[in-house]
């Protein structure tokens, strides 16, 4: 018997009240639910806006990994996920966002970009994440904005990165086992490919196995490596596109049809 359709509020509750498990299952049972359903109601925001709040890593990158969710939503007052979190301090969202392509880091909300209400509030962390991604970064006014407003750490940490941004990334991501970081959200992506919830097991896919290729490919290349690496082994550095292809369909089979 086939599960009836829910509502999207009720994905949109279940994620602000941080109910994993009733997340996973709308999702298993109801894989057309619009995850970008907006509350109008409660200043526009999307069920990512509270992933945001919450601050829960594995919620998130159920999310993240949904293949119609919108990265770059706002909600009334013109915040984005991202500028919503880098003002709070929600670390743990936050690193999850940078690795996501998909998120325009540089996006302009209240005529700033989001480094800067990290760096405004004096978010060390949430700064390092940003310079530990890899991603350009535009500074914006953050590096005048801490020197006028005495912030000497944030300062320090923004003209180490402008004087020799490559050195500075690498200190950093040593010092914030970055790359453990990323291997832990490649582990919560296989959960989520596991549980059967993303679009590609519809009817309407011809070839699940080369949709979740395509998926995979949105990924940042380390993100796609360490995936790969779960099926063909971690000795492997470098593997090359054609090689990422048969390994990302290999592990759809697995999860698909064994």
């Amino acid at each position: 018997m086939d599960s009836l359709p829910v509502h999207p509020s009720c994905f949109y509750f279940a994620v602000k009240e941080g109910s994993v498990n009733q997340v996973v299952e709308i999702l298993k049972t109801n894989p057309a639910v619009d995850v970008n359903w907006v509350n109008t109601s409660d200043e526009g925001r999307t069920a990512l806006h509270w992933a945001c709040q919450r601050d829960d890593t594995f919620l998130t990158a159920l999310l993240l990994a949904h293949p119609r969710i919108e990265v770059n939503p706002k909600h009334a007052d013109g915040g984005t996920p991202l500028s919503f979190a880098c003002g709070r301090g929600k670390t743990s969202f936050v690193r999850l966002l940078l690795k996501d392509l998909r998120v325009n880091i540089n996006d302009i909300v209240d005529g700033s970009v989001a480094l800067e209400f990290a760096a405004y509030h004096e978010h060390l962390d949430i700064l390092k994440w940003f310079i530990a991604s890899g991603r350009a970064l535009d500074l914006g006014e953050s590096v005048v904005s801490a020197e006028r407003s005495g912030l000497t750490d944030t300062l320090h940490l923004l003209r180490k990165f402008e004087t020799n941004p490559d050195q500075a990334r690498e200190e950093i991501r040593l010092e914030l086992g970055y790359f453990e970081e990323v291997a832990a959200e490649v582990f919560a992506l296989v959960v989520f490919v596991s549980d059967g919830l993303l679009e590609v097991r519809q009817a309407d896919e011809a070839n699940p196995a080369l949709g979740f290729f395509r998926i995979a490919r949105r990924l940042p290349l380390e993100l796609q490596m360490l995936l790969c690496r779960r099926v063909v082994g971690l000795s492997e550095e470098n593997i090359l596109t054609q090689e990422r292809e048969a390994a990302f369909k290999s592990l759809a089979i697995k999860y698909w049809f064994g």
